[in-house]
C-alpha cells in the first residue's frame, strides 16, 4: 500500500464508521469513530501530527485510544491497522457475483433516508455529504412523523425547523447535488397520513408507511391503505408489509391485505411501491412483489438507511428487482431529478392523473 493510497485520518475514520454501519455492527462503535473524525476535522495536518508524535491525540474529547491509533497512523502515511482489518471484514460486495450492480449505476438516487433529527444515527450534513460519495445526485430525507414517538417523529413545528436546516445545507452544496424535502408519514388506522396537510404539501416527496397495528384484520388493513393510496398526496408506499425476516429486533409476519387491490390502486394512482432494501426486511415478499411488477407499478428502490453506511443497501433491493425482471424505467429514482419532481409535486391525492389519462 503507498503513501498516496493513505486516507486522510478524517477520512479514515469515516471509513470506518460507514463500513460498520454497511454490517449493522453496534452503533456505539460507530459513534466513536464520527466523534473522533469531528474531533479533529478543524486541526491542521502539522497539528495532527505533532499530537500524534507527542502522544496527546487522546487529550482531545472523543478521542480515545483506538481512534487515536488510526489518526496516528493515517498521520505518519501508514495504512491504519484498524481500517484494513475493517476493510477486509466488511468491504466486500453485498451481493453475489455482481448482483444488482448494472441497475444500481442506473438509480440516481434514494428516496427513503433518516437522520439524527429521528432515530438516525448521523447529522443531516453526514447523511448528504455520503450521499454524494456514493455517487447520488439526490437524497430524500424521510424522518419520521409523529406518531412514532419511539422513533422520536418530527412535530409540524419540528419538521418546519427541518426544512430550513435542509435549504441550509443545499446552499452549501451549491448545487452538484440536491437534498429534497420528505417525511416518512405514518398510515394511521383510517388511512389518513399523521402530518399537517399544509406541510405536506411543502414537501418534495412523501412516503408513506404502516408501523402500528400491524396485525389487524387484512379487510380494515386493505381499506386503511386504500385509502392512503387513493385519498392522501403520498407517492411512496413504504415497507408495505412491515415484515422482519432477520436482524437483532427479532422477526415479524407482515400485514395481511388484499395485495392485488393495494397495488392496482398504487398504479391507477402513480404511487409506486418501494422495494425495501434493508436485509432485514426485503419487502415487499417475493410473491408481492411479481403481483405488483405484473400489475403495472411503480417503484422505488430505496435504502430506508438510518445511518450513512446503509445508504450502501440500495444494491440488495437492485439485485432483487433485477431478479423479478422490472425495468428500469419503472423504477422512480433512476429518473432525473426534475422528472422525479414533476411525478411527486401533486398537490391532492384525490386528484392524481391515473395512468389512463397521465
Amino acid at each position: 500500500m503507498t503513501t498516496a493510497q493513505v486516507p486522510s485520518p478524517v477520512a479514515a475514520l469515516r471509513r470506518i464508521a460507514f463500513l460498520l454501519e454497511r454490517g449493522r455492527e453496534d452503533s456505539y462503535k460507530v459513534k466513536a469513530f464520527r466523534t473522533a473524525a469531528a474531533a479533529v476535522l478543524e486541526l491542521s495536518e502539522a497539528e495532527i501530527r505533532q499530537r500524534a508524535e507527542a502522544g496527546t491525540l487522546t487529550e482531545l474529547a472523543g478521542v480515545g485510544a483506538s481512534t487515536a491509533s488510526v489518526i496516528a497512523e493515517a498521520a505518519s502515511g501508514q495504512m491504519p491497522t484498524r481500517l484494513a482489518e475493517t476493510e477486509r471484514r466488511l468491504g466486500g460486495p453485498l451481493t453475489a457475483d455482481g448482483a444488482g450492480r448494472r441497475l444500481r449505476e442506473q438509480l440516481r438516487g434514494d428516496l427513503h433516508s433518516h437522520s439524527d433529527w429521528s432515530d438516525g444515527g448521523s447529522p443531516i450534513e453526514e447523511m448528504a455529504f455520503t450521499a454524494i460519495e456514493l455517487g447520488h445526485e439526490y437524497l430524500v430525507l424521510t424522518d419520521h412523523s409523529p406518531r412514532l414517538r419511539v422513533a422520536r417523529g418530527l412535530s409540524p413545528e419540528r419538521l418546519s425547523r427541518q426544512l430550513g436546516v435542509v435549504e441550509a445545507v443545499n446552499e452549501h452544496l451549491g448545487g452538484a447535488f440536491t437534498l429534497l424535502t420528505g417525511i416518512e408519514a405514518d398510515i394511521l388506522d383510517d388511512g389518513t397520513l399523521d402530518q399537517t396537510p399544509e406541510l405536506l404539501d411543502r414537501l418534495d416527496l412523501r412516503v408513506a408507511s404502516v408501523h402500528s397495528k400491524l396485525a389487524m384484520e387484512p379487510a380494515q388493513m386493505t381499506e386503511r391503505m386504500l385509502a392512503a393510496v387513493t385519498q392522501t398526496p403520498m407517492n411512496v408506499l413504504g415497507h408495505c408489509t412491515g415484515r422482519l425476516v432477520t436482524g437483532e429486533r427479532g422477526t415479524r409476519p407482515g400485514s395481511r391485505f388484499d395485495a392485488r387491490a393495494v397495488f392496482e390502486a398504487c398504479a391507477d394512482h402513480q404511487v409506486a411501491v418501494e422495494i425495501n432494501s434493508r436485509p432485514e426486511r426485503r419487502d415487499p415478499p417475493t410473491r408481492l412483489l411479481e403481483l405488483a411488477r405484473d400489475l403495472g407499478c411503480l417503484f422505488a428502490i430505496d435504502s430506508d438507511a438510518h445511518a450513512p453506511g446503509q445508504l450502501d443497501f440500495l444494491v440488495l433491493g437492485c439485485e432483487r428487482a433485477e431478479a423479478a425482471g422490472i425495468e428500469p424505467e419503472r423504477i422512480v429514482n433512476t429518473w432525473p431529478r426534475e422528472r422525479l419532481l414533476d411525478w411527486a409535486g401533486r398537490m391532492d391525492g384525490a386528484a392524481r392523473p391515473s395512468r389512463t389519462n397521465r
